[in-house]
């Protein structure tokens, strides 16, 4: 689970109760913390003028500290099969690694978030891609949901199976998603 800018590891492992006991569930914590508090994977700022502009370097290394992550956790408890499910800047880190090292991901929730072009392969190889779920809240004020709308179409145009939500909601999970995600994850062959 990779949370979001400004939270913590805290926020999504919430949820490991209510999922399938297959599962390990680890909650990474972000290496960035905020002066207000929470952590980030990577600074986001805005111009006067309203652009966003995303700290590149650090996110391609939060993504090699998660694909670290992975690796110990696969050896320490000798499993294989790896899902992600990030929310928004946890969702971003999680379509870049699962496009960049399709080989070493199983399958992403990604909620509320978006694919940043300069985290993946500006051409994806031919090959197996895990499958993923996608979901955004159509009044989300945080992230514009027309980006999240690409990034499945940016899937489906190559040949990658997304399922994609959208829900009558801002910039979080409400208990529809969250049905629907638990859904597709019991669809998963696992274990």
């Amino acid at each position: 689970m990779l949370h979001g800018y400004g939270s913590d590891e805290n926020d999504l492992f919430s949820f490991a109760d209510q999922l399938n006991s297959k599962f390990l569930i680890v909650s990474l914590k972000a290496p960035l913390p905020l002066p207000w508090g929470g952590n980030a994977w990577y600074e986001i700022t805005y111009s006067e003028n309203a652009e966003k502009w995303t700290n590149i370097p650090q996110a391609k290394e939060s993504m090699n500290l998660i694909l670290e992550s992975i690796e110990s956790i696969q050896k320490e408890f000798n499993t294989k099969e790896t899902y992600l499910l990030g929310f928004s800047q946890g969702a971003i880190l999680s379509y870049g690694i699962s496009l960049s090292y399709p080989e070493k991901i199983d399958g992403v929730l990604a909620l509320s978030g978006y694919i940043e072009p300069k985290l993946i392969p500006e051409k994806l190889d031919a090959g197996h891609y895990p499958d993923y779920f996608g979901s955004h809240g159509t009044q989300d004020p945080v992230i514009p949901v027309g980006w999240a709308e690409n990034a499945a179409a940016y899937l489906k145009e190559n040949g990658i199976p997304i399922e994609f939500h959208l829900y009558a909601m801002a910039h979080g999970i409400n208990p529809e998603c969250f049905k629907d995600m638990v859904d597709w994850l019991e669809t998963r062959d696992l274990l």
